[in-house]
């Protein structure tokens, strides 16, 4: 769970920072970034989540 919390946090702040350079330069290169950092947290919260179920349904058979 400290991953996922981590991945959250970082992403938020990395998202939250291109998002306020963009609103105060207005170079939309920084939009741009705030839009791939969204997705790669949500790739890896995803691969993480699957991860999970992965061992929740393997768990009874080992």
């Amino acid at each position: 769970m400290f991953v996922i919390r981590l991945v959250g946090a970082l992403a938020l702040v990395m998202v939250g920072g291109s998002l306020i350079l963009y609103l105060l330069s207005g170079n939309p290169r920084y939009r741009h970034w705030a839009w791939v950092f969204t997705r790669v947290g949500l790739v890896a919260l995803l691969v993480f989540l699957a991860l999970l179920i992965v061992e929740r349904l393997l768990a009874p058979i080992l």
